[in-house]
């Protein structure tokens, strides 16, 4: 019998989106099942109120009731560390692997090796968020050689509107960026409904479309070596075979390949 693959990922408590989009992309894989846990984000602004949402300690806590169930690996299926700085999500993987001795990846620091990787030199980015955190991301991302070409980005604030945004109107938005001639399209919010797109646009226009969910679930796959092309009919980020190698997993401070 083929030993069963759990994939553990942290999830803001107001997210409606990520985990039945998660599921539904491991639908009908049998030995990889996804388990969630919870800590509270309600809103995404620059805010001290905000900011505190995502202070280390109530995600740990979310982190080591995961361990209880002896999960593979940790993700922070979130992106937070684009306006807050990305050493946040990298002392965050060196703090939940000390703490539960598992692997841990985030989907922002799995968006750095990815557009990496591709080479990708001009990103449209497209997100909910308020003009002052795209601001912030954008500052962010460039900072790590992440040139965002074009954006377009929706102000809203409360966490559980972006879930209502719905999937033909994200698509509008990737298409826009992809047209002003970005070479990758990110949608960079683990509660937008962009994945189930990914795959028709990129037929249709030729660039990668990245969406968050779909490149968190990529992640923990790569970290707990179980092949990512296995997940069919959701985009090149599964099926490029250029991205089915080892990739970076941050664990314990150092930079291992899984």
């Amino acid at each position: 019998m083929t030993r069963p693959i759990r994939l553990g990922m942290l999830t803001p408590s107001s997210n409606t989106a990520l985990e039945p989009i998660t599921c539904a992309m491991l639908s009908g894989i049998d030995d990889v099942s996804a388990h969630f846990s919870r800590f509270k984000v309600t809103e995404i602004a620059l805010s001290e109120q905000a900011l505190r949402q995502f202070d280390a300690s109530e995600i740990l806590r979310a982190a080591e009731l995961l361990a209880h169930a002896k999960v593979d690996v940790i993700a922070w299926n979130g992106t937070s560390a684009s306006w807050l700085g990305f050493d946040r999500d990298e002392s965050l993987c060196e703090q939940i692997t000390a703490a539960t001795g598992i692997k841990a990846c985030t989907t922002v620091l799995a968006y750095r090796d990815l557009l990496r990787r591709i080479g990708a030199s001009r990103i449209g980015l497209v997100t909910p968020y308020r003009t002052d955190v795209q601001e912030r991301i954008i500052a962010n991302w460039n900072l790590q050689g992440l040139h965002c070409f074009a954006e377009r980005h929706l102000s809203l604030q409360d966490n559980f509107s972006f879930a209502e945004v719905s999937e033909a109107e994200v698509a509008k938005l990737i298409e826009e960026v992809v047209r002003e001639g970005c070479d990758a399209a990110v949608v960079l919010c683990t509660n937008m409904r962009g994945a189930g797109a990914a795959e028709r646009l990129e037929q249709r226009f030729g660039a990668p479309v990245l969406d968050s969910i779909a490149v968190t679930l990529w992640a923990c796959l790569a970290a707990a070596g179980c092949d990512p092309s296995r997940v069919q009919g959701w985009g090149s980020l599964f099926s490029n075979p250029d991205l089915r190698a080892a990739t970076a997993i941050h664990m314990g401070g150092r930079d291992l390949q899984s």
